[in-house]
Formats: C-alpha cells, structure tokens, sequence
C-alpha cells in the first residue's frame, strides 16, 4: 500500500534549536529526561482523530477547502479503512505515543444500531493491529453524542427516554472498544447537555439525568472490567446557550452533589477555558486543588473571535504556566496533552498537519522546560509562602482548624488595631516570568 504522507519520507528527527528544517523538532527530544523523566513521559502527547483526520477546513460560514486521497472512495468503510491507515503512518512519522477518538470518527454510522457496531467492529479489529505493529496506545476514547440530529436536545439531558436510551448503547459500546484497544481513560463530553431556553427546559430534572447517566457508565466500567479513567470534559457556551459543563467549579460542584467525584477527573481544554472567560491556568489550577486534574486538550482560542477556534498552541506563556501547574500536581497520571486542535482553513496541504503539531510540541517542550526551571528556583513559590506566612503563625493556623470564633477574632483586632498590608508584586513577578520565558 503506497504511503498517504509521501511528502514526509522519514520520521522527524531532534535536531536542536539551530535546525531550519521546518519538518525537526528545534525543541521537542523525547529521551531528553526533565526532573527525573524524559519528555516523552512528562508530555504524553496524543494526535485527535477528529480534527486531523475528519476535519477539511469547514467553518460556520462555509464547507471544507481540504482534499485528502485517503477520501478517495465511495464507500465509507473503505475511506474509514484508508482513513485509519494513513493516522497511523501520521501518528509513527510524528513519534507521538498516543491518539484519541470519538466512535463515530474511525467508523461510519449506518441505518441501524447493529449494523454500526458491525461496522465499528470491523475498524477497531484493525485499530487493533495497527497499534500492536506500531507501539502507538490510545489515550482514551469517546462517543459522539452531538452531532446526529437525535442529539439535538442533547443524550443524556434529552427530554425523550428513547434518545437516552440510544445514547446509553452507544457509550455501552464506546467503552467496550476503548477497553479493547487499551484505552487508558474514556471521556464524556456534553456536546448539546445544556439548553437554548428554559421555556422549554426542566434544569432539575435533566441534572439528575446525566448523573443517572454517568452512574450507570461507572457501574458498566466495574462489570467489564474496564481499568481506565473516567473524565468529563468542561465547555461552556457552543454549540447551547448554557451547558451544564460550563468550567471546571460547575463540573466539581456536579460531581460532589451526585456522587460522582470519586468516579471522574476532568480533561481540561485551554480554548474551553477562555470561552468559560477564565485561563488555562485557572482552569488547570482550581482541578490540581481539588484533586480531580486528569487529562488536558492542547490547543487555543482565538480571543477576538466568540468560538472554538481550536487552534495549535504556540503561546509559550500558555504552555509555560500549564506545565507549571502540572508539574507541581505531579504531572499525569493516566492523561496527557491531546491535540484537540485543526489546521487553520487555508492551511489545505497534508504537510501542513505536521507543521502544525511539530509546532505545539515544540512550545510544550520549550515550556515544559521553563516550569521546571521556575520549579527548580522556587522563586514563585517562596513569594507565595512569604505572602501567606501569617497562616502558618498559631494565630492563623487556629482560624484554618476551625477553632476560632468570631468573638476572638473581635478581640484579636481591637487588640492589634488595623492590619499591616503587603504589596502584591505582581508587575516584579510577570518581569521575572519573562526572563524565564526569554
């Protein structure tokens, strides 16, 4: 079978940050070991199915611009077969450990539920030994449960049993291919769990749905045994007015009030967090400080644009504080950083998919470099510690134990009279941030 990246003729290469091949790594060695551990474990980086294999260039106000010959078919199971060939001579030509789908990327939906699993079988049968000739391991699978029309009003918010019902067999199965393929977690991702308007909606009602909903997938992943971990993957705003998985707080205060925290992490995206109007770092840094930081989508948005724009990360400072942030959670555990990011519409040629992840891998090596650099140094963290230090006196660690009343605080103050402030340093701190970047 011919190649369908014939325009890379060898696997790219390190070279250093003096290369000018724009097809090296300048940044990015995967043997180069960081704190202890070689980029490659640190970074865990994974290429998505869906944008780099089934996305051509479409945005909301017109169709593809990119011609793929792994297209090439009238029949969609041959282009599915093609499709999955030619990812996997990306995936081993990028050297990338990892890859992520949704269940209807990798194999056509049919007319009927049988016959689609059929189908699904038949493409995971040779996912299967695509993986095992090429050592390239799934991150973690999903299930599409947003773009059929009977999503529509949402799966497992749908005001019809039935869609929830078809959905619930559709995750069903999803799970059981990702435990085929060795998936290590499987992700739910609420594309149309919200609402347009509440005139029509019972918000209680379809809360407790979902979490119906993800309490039977838990009890389904004990009965087959399935070791992976469980996300959920907050998005705000599109493609419904408000989605139940607005931020990371919305989807923690979720979890705690059905139960479901001990069953799910987050897979935090940087584009979902600036349309949820916070950072990647916050969004990164409120999951580490409640424990539930599991995976994480790279990519970014474009601020002067109201959608997902899912663009390659090459913003160092992004990929400098999120590897910060990481590295002191203790890195991943079973996640890593998936590529949940297309080519932009003009970018039309198939190198262009290489360009585009060399890039994001090369700023998250460069800024997985820095956070450890920062980390080393401690200069933040000694800032933070000074800044705090009143918290560790008797005094302060009393009112942390719960032990304080107000009464003592009262008199505490009328005592010491008005406190002494502190400067917040910020503009020194963001000055030594850029000779970290620098």
């Amino acid at each position: 079978m011919s190649e369908l990246f014939p325009e890379v003729t060898k696997p790219i290469r390190y070279e250093g940050p003096k290369s000018r091949d724009p097809l090296a790594f300048k940044h990015y060695n995967a043997s180069e070991k960081v704190l202890g551990k070689t980029m490659a474990e640190h970074l865990r980086f994974a290429v998505c199915y869906w944008h780099t294999f089934k996305g051509l260039g479409g945005d909301p106000f017109g169709p593809g611009t990119m011609i793929r010959n792994y297209n090439a078919s009238s029949d969609p199971m041959q282009v599915a077969e093609m499709t999955l060939r030619a990812a996997f001579e990306f995936f081993t030509k990028l050297g990338v450990g990892f890859w992520c789908f949704h269940d209807r990327d990798i194999a056509p939906e049919a007319d009927t539920l049988t016959e689609t699993n059929r189908r699904l079988d038949q493409i995971v049968k040779l996912a299967r030994k695509l993986q095992r000739d090429t050592g390239v391991k799934l991150l973690w699978g999903t299930a599409n449960l947003f773009s059929n029309r009977r999503y529509m009003a949402g799966a497992a918010t749908n005001p019809s049993p039935a869609v929830f019902a078809y959905a619930a067999a559709q995750v069903k199965k999803a799970m059981e291919v990702t435990k085929e393929l060795g998936g290590a977690g499987y992700v739910f991702w609420g594309g149309r769990e919200g609402y347009d308007t509440l005139l029509n909606t019972n918000l209680g009602r379809e809360l407790d749905h979902l979490a119906t909903f993800l309490h039977m997938a838990v009890d389904y992943k004990k009965k087959i045994g399935f070791r992976g971990q469980f996300y959920i993957e907050p998005k705000p705003k599109e493609p419904t007015k408000h989605q139940y998985d607005f931020d990371a707080a919305g989807c923690y205060a979720f979890l705690l009030k059905y139960d479901l925290v001990k069953h799910l992490k987050l897979n935090i995206e940087a584009n979902h967090a600036t349309l949820a109007t916070h950072t990647f770092q916050h969004e990164l840094e409120f999951a580490a400080a409640n424990g539930i930081l599991g995976s994480i989508d790279a990519n970014r948005g474009d601020l002067l644009l109201g959608w997902d724009t899912d663009q390659f990360p090459t913003d160092l400072y992004d990929c400098a504080l999120s590897m910060y942030t990481l590295l002191q959670a203790g890195g991943f555990k079973t996640g890593g950083l998936n590529f949940d990011a297309k080519v932009r519409r003009q970018s039309i040629d198939p190198v262009d998919l290489f360009h585009a992840h060399i890039g994001g891998m090369d700023a998250f090596a460069r800024g997985l470099k820095i956070a450890a650099r920062m980390l080393k140094d401690g200069a933040f963290a000694k800032f933070i510690r000074n800044r705090y230090k009143g918290w560790d006196t008797p005094f302060g660690r009393k009112i942390e134990r719960g032990k304080a009343t107000f009464a003592e605080l009262e008199k505490y103050t009328l005592k010491n009279g008005e406190p002494r402030i502190q400067s917040g340093r910020q503009e020194m701190l963001e000055n030594i941030l850029n000779e970290y970047i620098a």
